[in-house]
């Protein structure tokens, strides 16, 4: 039966995590089939429609409007179309959430953001791992940060949440290690420390 279990285990490690990837694969795939089925209707000759046709157009869509961006004038005009949607209270917060989330993964200039650190939790030898996602505070209210202090979010391990912490930059020890690395290794409780291994 300990064989038995043991084979059962290493197939399942084996099936689980690769029926998920496809799953999700799968599942964005028919979504944008079917987000953009209406538009193929008026756009697409009915010969020359194939499967994936809609996840192809759904990319070069998001590229014309990553090239439009580009545009003063479009700018101008997206910036007004974002005005109006931040005046409505619900949308506006989810929308702003999601927005800076976005901007910040997609900026790689600004390298001191989301820069992977230890913080120490006071009174104690214990140590989070966490990510830097603020160090200017002049656009916020006057009181919410002190001198010295920048904002990290530590992620909790095994679901979407966390902790966003205001901490002294003093505190903080940097870790040499790279963000999607730490991401991982915070979200499965350190499980998982680098890239997949093989089975075999």
């Amino acid at each position: 039966m300990k064989v038995i279990g043991k084979i059962f285990a290493t197939g399942l490690l084996a099936v689980v995590p690769i029926g998920a990837t496809l799953y999700l694969l799968v599942w964005m795939f028919t979504t944008a089939e079917s987000l953009f089925g209406a538009l193929l209707v008026e756009l697409v000759p009915t010969g020359m429609r194939f499967p994936g046709i809609g996840v192809l157009l759904g990319l070069f869509s998001i590229f014309c409007v990553g090239l439009m961006m580009r545009a003063w004038l479009f700018r101008k005009l997206f910036h007004r179309i974002e005005d109006a949607v931040m005046s409505i209270p619900l949308v506006k917060s989810v929308y702003s959430a999601l927005r800076d989330f976005f901007g910040l993964i997609t900026q790689d200039g600004q390298q001191d953001l989301l820069r992977v650190v230890a913080v120490t939790l006071p009174g104690s030898d214990m140590r989070l791992i966490g990510f830097v996602t603020r160090t200017d505070f002049s656009m916020l209210p006057a009181g919410i940060a002190r001198e010295g202090d920048v904002m990290v979010y530590c992620p909790m391990s095994y679901q979407i949440g966390g902790y966003t912490l205001l901490v002294p930059e003093t505190q903080l020890e940097p870790l040499d290690m790279p963000r999607e690395a730490a991401m991982r290794f915070a979200l499965t409780a350190g499980v998982n420390a680098g890239p997949p291994r093989r089975q075999g």
